[in-house]
């Protein structure tokens, strides 16, 4: 069996970073030295992914990897952060040199889409489990948070909803075909931090859609002091959702469904247009669903209480 050196050499060290990266040491020592760029604020957060429970343990390694980024980088979407660094730390059963090359294949691929160097981690045996800490940059006053959100403001999210519950929906049924858009949306999110950067100065309060669009949306409303009234009937579906879990479900999903990883802002209605029109030249949606408003509380929906993913509280799977 190789050791965990033999395995972080092999598969986690990646090449030595440019000088732009900022990163005076990286991966092979007991810390990474970084180096943010002069009067920019570091915005860092910390996931973590355990099989069977955030992700199907035979799903393919490469989609592993890459989820494992993915989740974390959302949150620096949400911010509006520029994604600069990040740590890895892995739990494995064994040894399986095939499946590590496929996991770091996915891994490092995004890495390199989104301009993340890797820098460092740690490996140890057990059930899996991956850990990743992702660091950004954003200005000083720029960074969007929970707490912004006035009322008379729109409430809009980027792509579309439901696609990461649909696709864990047919994969407990029973379908493999990655191809098929709603399991690409659960097994292989896009963290959309190009939306966020373009819409950090126009968003009052932003999340990204982790735990479910109904759950996400509560703590911007708590940590803002509003309330919100929604438009479910103006909810964008993920392609392919009606048809795979029937109207019903589909519209659940869009509401109470985790593991969409979109963006859910809240910004002036003078600022919808502009906001809308910049997406566009990424090539995504932005949607209003709903408004904010004073008072507490969701709105506009009645779903039976069901609220979302919660670890330790129950809620949608």
């Amino acid at each position: 069996m190789a050791s965990e050196f033999e395995l972080i050499a092999r598969h986690f060290t990646p090449a030595a970073p440019g000088p732009d990266a900022g990163v005076p040491l990286g991966v092979g020592d007991d810390c990474a030295l970084l180096a943010p760029r002069p009067g920019l604020q570091l915005a860092v957060s910390v996931d973590t992914s355990v099989a069977g429970v955030h992700f199907p343990a035979d799903a393919p390694a490469d989609a592993i990897g890459h989820r494992a980024l993915a989740v974390s980088l959302s949150d620096l979407a949400a911010m509006g952060a520029e994604s600069r660094w990040c740590l890895m730390s892995v739990t494995l059963e064994d040894d399986n040199d095939s499946w590590m090359a496929g996991f770091a294949s996915g891994f490092h691929a995004l890495c390199q889409a989104s301009g993340t160097a890797l820098v460092g981690g740690d490996m140890t045996r057990g059930q899996l489990a991956i850990g990743v800490t992702v660091m950004g940059e954003v200005a000083p006053g720029q960074a969007m948070t929970r707490s912004g959100a006035r009322a008379g403001d729109v409430l809009a999210v980027t792509g579309a909803l439901g696609g990461g519950a649909g696709g864990l929906a047919l994969w407990q049924r029973g379908e493999r075909d990655l191809t098929h858009p709603l399991l690409g949306r659960y097994l292989k999110p896009t963290p959309r931090l190009a939306a966020g950067l373009a819409l950090r100065d126009l968003a009052t309060a932003a999340i990204d859609i982790s735990d479910g669009l109904l759950a996400d949306l509560e703590h911007v409303l708590t940590a803002s002091g509003v309330g919100a009234r929604l438009e479910p009937e103006a909810l964008p579906l993920a392609r392919g959702l009606r048809e795979s879990l029937g109207e019903k479900a589909a519209w659940r999903a869009a509401l109470c469904g985790g593991d969409d990883y979109e963006l859910l802002l809240s910004l002036p209605g003078e600022a919808l247009g502009e906001a809308q029109r910049r997406l566009t030249l990424e090539g995504l949606a932005l949607t209003p669903i709903g408004t904010v408003c004073s008072g507490s509380g969701v709105s506009g929906v009645d779903l039976d209480g069901a609220r979302g993913w919660q670890h330790f509280g129950g809620g949608e799977p």
